[in-house]
């Protein structure tokens, strides 16, 4: 075991010990350089029998965790293979498992599992959905963690694996009894995005009634059994999720999690009343047809009133003085008119880029409002993708905030799927499509930038990332876009020479051409953006100011002798 107090790998100092499984310790540490805590996880060699194998599945685990990036996933920062232990360092992730919340409490409050059910289909129609699907294997309350804002972090992945669409099993059967689904076991196909449903659904089990089904008699009953006071609308739901055919449970995360948002609605009470509805409807449908004309110009009435309050809202939405505010107008306006672009288009631009930053909780809202279903069935992103123009154009603004403005510095995994989808428009300027094609290309391969494959060859290397880089910012970009996404490009080549200066030059960079880019960008900006003309907003005005104290930076790195 590592000794508290010990440094590894002559940054990482062992603070204390947080946990501990059946083959792992797990330890804070704190990398005093970068003045920053992380979790060590360590794995030794000695008392396993086949630790090759362990290794195996460590090095899978970690390769999957790498290419990931998900709020509610931890993201792997290093891994250290030493003689006699192998380590994975990783976000440390405040909080504890549920399965000591269980411990402490007992059954948790039932609106809380649901919300956290929310979030678990979130991550987890994130993990089915990647280019080769991922599918847990392992969900239940010791593999989730609860943080202090109330969130949720998913842990462990040692059992996870890629979805094979031509494998007619698994390799292993692997799970936890009492939550794993049947198939897991073998001999009932392969484990898909259904398995994990299982999962969840007897996680939750466990949470809202106490009772654990990884126990004897190993069974998941109705939860009213338990409790006569939980909804029958999420008992239907535990219910469907845990059933032995895969057939009879729900069939994805956005099935499930469309009726989590309504749950209310699966109670028996609520049933008798749509039924009484249907019959005030049947008769209803007698007078439409007698009053049909009428029924006509209703429903152009109609349209036109929903028209006019969905503008109302937006309008509400621009003169609310609190973000919160905003939001609900916003929210209101939508589910009026999901296919409508302009109320998507002023909550980012108006709410969100109002300070020119992309922040995870805004982008938690975002994807909240795509996956949420109509009265169809279809979700908003769907029904919005019908009109082609301002899906296209919705995509490009999100490809371009993902990319420069999230989180700050910006995401460029997160942006790759809205500019492969700007990319291929047919409705974009052609500038547009242009740049949205190489930043979707940097996007693509920013996840691998200076990462050795197994045969030691470095598959992406900053000389390309440099090459592409100079390409984005070619010619004169307000003239081509518009002043603010010019501001945006400049910054982030300025960003990368200040952060990368030396890793670009250790490439072949020369350091004029580091130069020669921060001059050009100086010229544009003293020649193209005109922070005193009256046309130009504060917003500009600011961008403007930011990048020129970002040029001196790094000038500064430039001329100083440490390339």
């Amino acid at each position: 075991m590592l000794e508290i107090g010990s440094i590894v790998d002559g940054k990482y100092k062992i603070l204390n010990q947080i946990g501990q499984g059946g083959m792992s310790v797990v330890y804070l540490a704190m990398n005093e350089r970068a003045n920053k805590q992380w979790a060590v996880k360590e794995v030794r060699k000695d008392g396993i029998q086949d630790f090759a194998f362990v290794r195996q599945g460590l090095i899978v685990e970690m390769e999957m965790l790498k290419r990931l990036r998900h709020p509610y996933l931890p993201t792997i920062i290093d891994v250290i293979d030493l003689e006699d232990s192998f380590l994975i360092v990783m976000d440390y992730i405040e909080g504890i498992p549920f399965r000591k919340a269980l411990e402490m409490y007992g059954a948790l409050p039932q609106k809380d599992v649901i919300e956290w059910a929310k979030q678990l289909c979130e991550v987890l129609g994130y993990l089915h959905s990647r280019p080769f699907p991922i599918i847990y294997r392992d969900m239940k309350p010791d593999n989730i963690m609860l943080k202090p804002d109330g969130s949720i972090a998913l842990i462990d992945f040692g059992v996870a694996r890629e979805y094979k669409p031509y494998a007619l099993q698994d390799t292993r059967a692997l799970g936890t009894q009492g939550y794993a689904a049947p198939e897991q076991f073998g001999g009932q196909g392969q484990t898909d995005a259904r398995t994990d449903l299982y999962g969840l659904g007897a996680t939750l089990y466990h949470l809202v009634t106490g009772h654990n089904p990884a126990e004897p008699p190993y069974e998941v009953f109705p939860i009213r059994h338990w409790n006569p006071a939980l909804s029958q609308g999420l008992e239907k739901i535990i219910w469907k999720c845990t059933q032995k055919n895969p057939e009879e449970r729900y069939q994805s995360c956005a099935e499930m999690q469309y009726d989590l948002e309504h749950f209310q609605e699966l109670d028996n009470r609520y049933s008798l009343k749509q039924k009484f509805r249907l019959i005030s409807f049947l008769g209803m449908c007698i007078f439409t047809v007698i009053f049909s004309l009428i029924a006509v110009w209703a429903h152009q009435t109609k349209n036109s009133i929903i028209i006019q309050k969905y503008n109302d809202y937006i309008e509400a939405a621009k003169s609310s003085t609190t973000v919160d505010e905003q939001f609900a107008y916003y929210e209101k306006a939508l589910r009026l008119r999901p296919e409508e672009k302009q109320a998507y288009l002023e909550l980012i631009d108006k709410l969100y880029l109002s300070d020119d930053v992309l922040t995870a909780k805004e982008d938690q809202q975002l994807r909240s409002l795509l996956i949420r279903r109509t009265n169809t069935g279809k979700t908003y992103e769907e029904v919005l993708r019908e009109q082609v123009s301002g899906y296209e154009e919705l995509a490009y603004k999100l490809g371009i905030a993902y990319f420069y403005c999230y989180e700050e510095h910006g995401n460029k995994v997160l942006s790759a799927k809205w500019l492969t989808i700007a990319a291929n428009a047919t409705t974009l300027d052609a500038r547009q499509i242009q740049r949205a094609s190489k930043l979707g290309r940097i996007a693509e391969y920013y996840a691998g930038l200076g990462v050795e494959n197994r045969s030691g060859d470095v598959n992406i290397s900053y000389a390309m990332y440099w090459q592409d880089l100079c390409e984005v910012t070619k010619g004169n970009i307000t003239a081509l876009d518009n002043a603010t996404t010019a501001l945006m490009v400049y910054q982030e080549m300025v960003y990368q020479i200040y952060v990368n200066a030396i890793k670009f030059e250790r490439a072949g960079v020369p350091r004029a051409a580091l130069q020669k880019q921060l001059n050009d960008i100086k010229n544009h900006l003293e020649k193209e953006i005109n922070t005193n003309s009256l046309q130009e907003t504060d917003r500009i005005k600011q961008l403007a100011e930011e990048l020129k104290v970002n040029i001196v930076q790094a000038q500064r790195v430039l001329e100083s002798g440490e390339l």
